[in-house]
């Protein structure tokens, strides 16, 4: 049986509304009620915030503010964070195409005033890179070649200097600089790379499980996987229930604890070589990060 077939059960893959866990496949879940961000409903969906007043004429419908909602999702297992609505491939490519680009940050300034300023700060190359490269050297050999999986640019992609080629794949379409090369799925997952890089991604897909199959593909029994997601505030305190105080949802639509991470990898027969939680500065405010380096089980 094929590790594929293995695992399949893992979030019920591709439900529209998640009924396990995506992470360890466990269906004891507790919920409560959210909103999804008007930003993301409008550029996944086209569903725009309304005001409902007497002129909609609904007699038993309350007037206000009306907004897409969702439901926050925590599972008793593994206490991974996650909302209820899992995007299509499609809707996807509508969030994500043109990924920070003009037409998005219009948008999002919209919804949310400010954020063009912010996006600014958050185009700068990261300062940590020297961090991942210092957490990854005790595992990684020359000639290094790289494969940054949702790199982006690959402005953030670690170990310029000790390279010898790094290919980028990503749903944004944006050029890359330097000396990446953009290649398609089918030409990341055709090769081996001492290094596939994985980072600030997982957060952002509705089953993770999937890209970390498909990222196999792409290694071998030499080959690094390196995983960086974002540690979030709500994730770090000591909180019995945190789908009470996660009342809205935006593009990361996965908040991962230590547990649902090391859940995920061991449920994709990933190994586990070393995990750290990396404080850093991005954008302009301090972040937490938990990082992984892990291997073909």
């Amino acid at each position: 049986m094929g590790i594929e077939n293995e695992i399949a059960g893992i979030g019920q893959a591709h439900q529209r509304l998640a009924s396990s866990c995506v992470c360890c496949g466990s269906a004891d879940l507790a919920a409560s009620p959210a909103i999804l961000m008007p930003f993301i409903a409008d550029r996944a969906f086209g569903w725009r915030p309304v005001v409902i007043d007497d002129s909609w004429g609904l007699n038993t419908i309350q007037s206000g503010n009306a907004y897409s909602i969702c439901k926050t999702m925590r599972c008793r297992r593994c206490e991974h964070l996650f909302c209820d609505i899992r995007f299509s491939e499609e809707e996807m490519e509508n969030i994500y195409t043109g990924y920070r680009e003009e037409a998005y940050v219009r948008l999002r300034d919209f919804y949310e005033p400010g954020y063009r300023g912010r996006n600014e700060a958050l185009t700068v190359a990261v300062s940590y890179k020297q961090h991942i490269e210092e957490f990854l050297s005790p595992f990684v050999r020359d000639p290094l070649t790289i494969l940054d999986w949702g790199g982006d640019t690959g402005a953030n992609t670690p170990f310029e200097k000790r390279r010898v080629s790094l290919d980028v794949f990503d749903i944004s379409g944006k050029a890359v600089g330097g000396d990446a090369r953009v290649v398609t799925r089918e030409q990341a997952t055709s090769s081996k790379y001492g290094l596939i890089v994985c980072s600030q991604i997982l957060e952002h897909i509705p089953y993770p499980s999937d890209v970390l199959l498909t990222v196999r593909q792409a290694m071998d029994e030499e080959s690094i996987l390196y995983i960086e997601v974002p540690f979030e505030e709500v994730m770090r305190r000591d909180l019995k229930d945190r789908d009470k105080v996660k009342r809205h949802w935006h593009e990361h639509i996965n908040f991962y604890s230590i547990q649902s991470l090391d859940s995920l990898l061991v449920n994709c027969r990933l190994e586990i070589l070393a995990n750290n939680v990396l404080v850093a500065e991005v954008g302009g405010a301090e972040a937490h990060i938990l990082q992984i380096a892990c291997r073909l089980a």
